[in-house]
């Protein structure tokens, strides 16, 4: 599960060759080294900005270790375009275009269509497809079909004109459709799901595979495409020989790297039961190397890579391919092993229910990292927190790792600026609160959401698992059932206790302040004017915002206060709040505990979905001024080999692409592994 806020080649006799590519690179790219005074921003446009991050301490590492890091990137840039081809079907075939005419194309470059066009080229690479990262819309060009047309034939690019058709018309124009009545699987244009298959078809289907051990459920249905055969529902799996087949090959060879300089038998049995599950698609592997996995934890390096998060499945099956490799930040992490170490702590003194809590939880691990690279769901827009395995018995039994990605938000916080939060903020004191503890408030909430929020808690027995009982609801219920845990223990004395912070009311107000600013009012920039809130982090923060502003109206806990025409919340009151998100905690953790479908849609419909037109409008007005983008991403750096004169690898050095063009279409031709149709 991820926090967001707001991831050479193919054979051995193919390592020269991508080493020489890497070589002819240096030219392109900085080293960091070199580089004084790190420039974060790469570019802005439309409603993104693109940033770099640095990776502190790549030097202290030995060459085993960045050896390691290298081969653990290239399996996860190997899977590239498995994301891009579960985002939408023609996603490939439409990019292979865009890029050919991009790169071929010699007419008019200054007039307004081509400017129109790139800006259109960017932002489908920076949402692996044509639908919004994060609002699930279809983008939509700001240039004619008779333009597009016009590059088409001028740079002798194929694309199919009923393909072409689709950029301009309205079909397929929702990735992620989470409305009922526009049917989840039918009104989504996710590729996890063949034509003609329904929401009760594929419910049915997932509800009647057995499990040989009900206590242990397998995650049926992550790793695969469901279409119709002969009118037959079957599963296409992503697996070696399978879908995919061609991309996951190149993932297992640099996995089998990875393997021969593993940094302890551990870690390495883990990457060989990664591997067994991409060579054989079998999911009872799939939990085996998770559990080998959590219980790796001695080391520098670390990584996830899999078909693993559910939130671009409608139904919440099917996961998306990502890949993050990182390297443990020391300082940080020893800072913060504290509230792995207090884990029961926070479970014995939660607000849930008594049946609801964990009497014994297991083995969470929380890291401070640095990120070295990302790929597929986690790139260029990549989360801040991770914690995983996602199976709840996994979690319960053996554990779960949290980290938190250090460098990515160092990067964000350095690119930032504080004109924009005081256009927002309701007086100067939560102005100083927010410039003094946000940062800390926001590392800590990132914490507890991961380690704590995650790990706690426990489904009721003989209950489903939530992607089955709570459905399109699960992923944003779990969401903001973390967010709550984070919350509630932000206001807390606890953290001064274990020497996490100096001022915990201090802190802990900053929190408040910040959440309930963003999730009433600074994350709706996000949206376009007149929309519901589809995506699930937004979903549980307005959910979360708006259940204790409406409780706490009789006592004006939060107040809305509207001045010069401007609207803030003002909180009045944190202890009263703090009890208002132990309230909402309990109540949530009772819906996923009990699989209570009904609660979870009237908790998400009425509080997380449908949006202050009013509140809307004046938020985009007041936002207009400043020239920040609601969406950041990032370039990766490269690592690239030095070799001596016999062509012995001596060292990997980083390397800083200069634009995002340059990163976008090196990766086209460097891990191009899948045919444009699967």
């Amino acid at each position: 599960m991820k926090l967001n806020t707001v991831t050479c080649l193919v054979l051995a006799s193919a390592m020269l060759f991508s080493c020489g590519k890497n070589k002819e690179n240096k030219e392109e790219t900085e080293n960091v080294a070199e580089v004084e005074n790190f420039e974060y921003s790469v570019d802005q446009f439309a409603d993104v900005e693109v940033l770099r991050y640095q990776v502190p301490g790549w030097d202290d590492l030995t060459l085993k270790e960045k050896e390691l890091v290298y081969y653990l990137s290239q399996a996860g840039y190997a899977g590239r375009d498995i994301i891009w081809d579960q985002n939408y079907k023609y996603n490939l075939k439409i990019r292979k275009a865009l890029e050919n005419i991009y790169q071929n194309y010699e007419g008019d470059k200054n007039s307004e269509d081509w400017k129109n066009f790139v800006i259109y080229l960017k932002r489908v690479w920076f949402s692996n497809g044509i639908h919004h990262h994060y609002s699930n819309d279809k983008i939509k060009p700001a240039f004619s079909k008779s333009y597009f047309d016009t590059l088409l034939k001028d740079t002798n690019t194929v694309l199919d004109s009923e393909i072409a058709e689709i950029l301009f018309n309205d079909a397929d124009n929702k990735k992620v459709n989470l409305d009922p009545k526009k049917g989840l699987v039918t009104g989504s244009a996710v590729n996890f799901y063949g034509e003609g298959v329904t929401d009760e078809e594929a419910e049915a289907f997932f509800t009647g595979m057995k499990n040989r051990d009900p206590l242990r459920p397998l995650s049926n249905g992550l790793n695969s495409k469901l279409v119709k055969e002969n009118g037959k529902l079957v599963e296409k799996v992503w697996k070696s020989g399978g879908m995919y087949g061609s991309a996951i090959d190149k993932i297992i060879y640099w996995l089998e790297q990875a393997v021969t300089v593993a940094e302890n038998q551990k870690q390495a049995d883990a990457l060989k039961l990664l591997i067994e599950y991409y060579k054989t698609g079998d999911l009872k592997a799939w939990d085996d190397y998770n559990v080998a996995w959590v219980q790796a934890t001695e080391g520098n390096i670390d990584y996830n890579n899999g078909f693993i998060e559910v939130y671009n499945d409608p139904l919440g099956h099917k996961g998306s391919y990502e890949s993050v490799v990182q390297i443990k930040d020391f300082d940080m992490s020893q800072k913060m092993e504290v509230l792995s170490k207090e884990a029961q702590w926070f479970e014995d003194n939660s607000p849930l229910m008594e049946e609801h809590k964990k009497k014994s939880v297991v083995g969470v691990t929380y890291k401070t990292v640095i990120v070295a690279s990302e790929s597929g769901d986690s790139s260029p827009s990549t989360p801040i927190g991770v914690n995983l395995p996602n199976a709840d018995w996994i979690r319960a039994e053996h554990g779960s790792k949290s980290i938190s990605l250090g460098n990515i938000i160092d990067s964000y916080n350095h690119a930032g600026g504080s004109d924009r939060l005081k256009e927002f903020v309701h007086d100067q004191e939560e102005f100083e609160l927010e410039e003094k503890y946000g940062e800390l408030a926001d590392k800590l909430h990132t914490a507890l959401h991961e380690v704590v929020g995650h790990a706690s808690g426990q489904i009721n027995q003989g209950v489903g698992q939530p992607q089955v009982t709570l459905k399109s609801y699960a992923s944003t219920l779990e969401e903001g059932r973390a967010d709550l845990v984070g919350l509630y223990y932000l206001y807390n004395p606890k953290l001064q206790e274990l020497g996490l912070v100096d001022d915990w009311k201090s802190v802990g107000k900053a929190a408040y302040d910040g959440y309930i600013r963003n999730g009433l009012m600074m994350q709706l920039v996000r949206l376009e004017p007149g929309a519901d809130i589809e995506e699930a982090h937004m979903r549980n923060r307005q959910w979360v915002s708006a259940w204790v502003f409406e409780k706490g109206e009789k006592d004006n806990v939060i107040e809305k206060v509207v001045r010069d025409g401007k609207t803030y919340f003002n909180i009045t009151d944190y202890d009263k709040l703090h009890d208002l998100f132990g309230q909402l905690l309990r109540e949530t953790q009772r819906i996923k505990s009990e699989g209570d479908y009904d609660a979870a849609k009237a908790l998400v419909e009425n509080y997380g979905v449908k949006v202050d037109q009013a509140i809307h409008k004046e938020v985009l007005e007041r936002n207009a001024k400043f020239n920040v983008a609601p969406y950041r991403g990032f370039v990766n750096p490269y690592i690239v080999p030095v070799t001596n004169n016999e062509g012995k690898i001596t060292d990997y050095v980083i390397k800083q692409p200069k634009t995002f063009e340059e990163q976008m279409l090196y990766y086209a031709k460097e891990y191009n592994f899948l045919p444009v149709e699967n």
